[in-house]
């Protein structure tokens, strides 16, 4: 038996009775739009026109044309667009009221989703689904007191480490930055720390931040030099929901967003590439961004601190960093001192770095004998205080000794050998003396002497001066002279030979 056909004019049948059942809708429910496959709205109905002033809409040309999601707030119609499924019953909530609403996906002929249609089907249900409604308000409440907590967190997480008096010192250079730093938080002036690495230039950001009316905002960094380069702009400016292939479906903020009404510091700012510097300029200029894959312009409230190691005039004579972004951010320039300019605050820095090493570590307090705080002060320190903790943290974790000698200190110091006291001189001395270095003259009559003995006498000098320098503690004395503890063991019976 063959099955039935269609009437030659079913289509056309179809055609019109899904037009009829939209008039009919159109009319019956209380409100009704159409959106298109960008989550544009092409059409809303008499009846809708009556919700846009509590939206903030004077006239439906204001409405029309605009994405539903930059328009109603709460609403899941991008949604329906975009996983093309129906949602038949819904209750939405926005500063319109309370709706009672149906969603559905609009397909083309190949079964494409090519838009939706939404309908409020009920306004103000609270009298007829008051049980439904009291639930759904219950746990509206509860979703937007998790997202206060969440918030709250967030902003907890971004509170800055330190403060103005975090920074160790009390020399002359020390008080100027801490006095420049504390000036500089009473305004919201771009602030531009300059100086070598290991100086504390981002300790100074966080306190600049700290003693800032900015304080109880987020305080957000970013090191410009650790992230891909095709990765910045989506860093600092966002990315909206499906920019791209593989993009979250619900977007990811930018750091510019996440700082917003506190203070964003960006660490390593020369190393920024020059196609995102005038992006970068464009948000400083006007506190406003654009993420990544948007055309929605968003404000921000920003207070930006910068920092870099690198000769940031000279980049821009270079045409490697624009001027203009150069004279945007040198607003308030800070120097940040180098170790070597105030020496005289060595033995603070190391007693609260040596507090912190033990206290990570779990391991007893150590302290600085004097001739180790000599050896320090006397370096020239190229990386700052960075270097100075790392040489102390490698004494402290490779012996257990609780009073850190010069000893101690010499095998992790580059330049030690220049700047450790010099071994040699007479065997009883109080403090071992300069080795002389000048060639010695050829009638000299030293040289008259067989070699061997020379040499003798030269490593029975630096043995003395050694075991003298480290209280007699044979391993501290071979580390000093860059030797094995068995070979000084083996050139030991050399002191009973002079």
């Amino acid at each position: 038996m063959n099955p039935p056909q269609l009437p030659q004019d079913a289509d056309g049948v179809l055609r019109l009775a899904a037009q009829s059942m939209f008039e009919v809708f159109a009319q019956a429910v209380e409100g009704m739009m159409v959106v298109d496959r960008q989550h544009r709205i092409v059409w809303i109905s008499d009846g809708y026109k009556r919700f846009l002033p509590a939206l903030g809409f004077g006239h439906e040309t204001e409405f029309v044309g605009r994405r539903v999601e930059e328009v109603v707030p709460n609403t899941l119609m991008a949604q329906v667009v975009d996983q093309g499924q129906p949602m038949l019953v819904d209750l939405l909530t926005n500063k319109a009221g309370t709706f009672l609403v149906s969603r559905l996906p609009l397909r083309d002929d190949r079964g494409e989703v090519i838009g939706a249609v939404g309908m409020v089907l009920l306004d103000h249900p609270e009298t007829t689904l008051q049980p439904l409604i009291a639930k759904f308000n219950r746990l509206q409440q509860e979703l937007d007191d998790t997202r206060r907590q969440l918030a709250a967190e967030q902003v907890k997480n971004r509170r800055p480490k330190y403060s103005i008096a975090s920074f160790v010192g009390s020399s002359a250079p020390a008080l100027e930055i801490k006095r420049q730093a504390r000036r500089a938080a009473l305004s919201d002036a771009t602030v531009l720390l300059l100086g070598e690495t290991g100086t504390g230039k981002e300790l100074l950001a966080h306190a600049i931040h700290t003693a800032s009316p900015r304080a109880l905002k987020p305080l957000v960094s970013l090191n410009i030099a650790a992230v891909p380069e095709t990765l910045l702009e989506a860093e600092f400016f966002g990315v909206a929901p499906g920019a791209y292939t593989g993009a979250d479906r619900k977007g990811r903020e930018g750091k510019f967003k996440l700082a917003d009404g506190g203070t964003l510091f960006l660490d390593e700012i020369g190393d920024m590439p020059l196609p995102l510097q005038s992006k970068l300029l464009r948000v400083l200029q006007e506190q406003e961004l654009e993420p990544l894959g948007s055309n929605t312009v968003i404000r921000v409230d920003v207070r930006v601190i910068a920092a870099t190691s690198r000769d940031l005039p000279a980049m821009v004579a270079r045409g490697e960093f624009r001027a203009d972004l150069f004279y945007r951010l040198n607003v308030l320039p800070l120097r940040v001192p180098a170790l070597r300019e105030r020496l005289d605050d060595v033995e603070a820095l190391a007693e609260a770095l040596l507090e912190d090493i033990v206290r990570r570590a779990g391991m007893a307090s150590r302290s600085l004998a004097p001739d180790a705080l000599e050896l320090l002060m006397r370096q020239d320190w190229p990386g700052n205080i960075r270097e100075l903790r790392n040489v102390l943290e490698q004494a402290c974790l490779m012996g257990d000794e609780m009073l850190l000698q010069a000893a101690q200190l010499a095998p992790y110091l580059k330049h030690a050998a220049s700047a450790a006291p010099r071994l040699g001189g007479p065997a009883g001395g109080d403090r071992p003396t300069v080795l002389p270095t000048a060639e010695p003259r050829p009638d000299d009559p030293r040289l008259l002497r067989p070699l061997a003995e020379q040499i003798a006498e030269l490593e029975r000098a630096a043995l003395r001066a050694a075991l003298r320098a480290t209280g007699g503690n044979k391993l501290a004395a071979a580390k000093l002279l860059r030797m094995s503890r068995a070979s000084l063991y083996d050139k030991l019976p050399l002191l009973d030979q002079g």
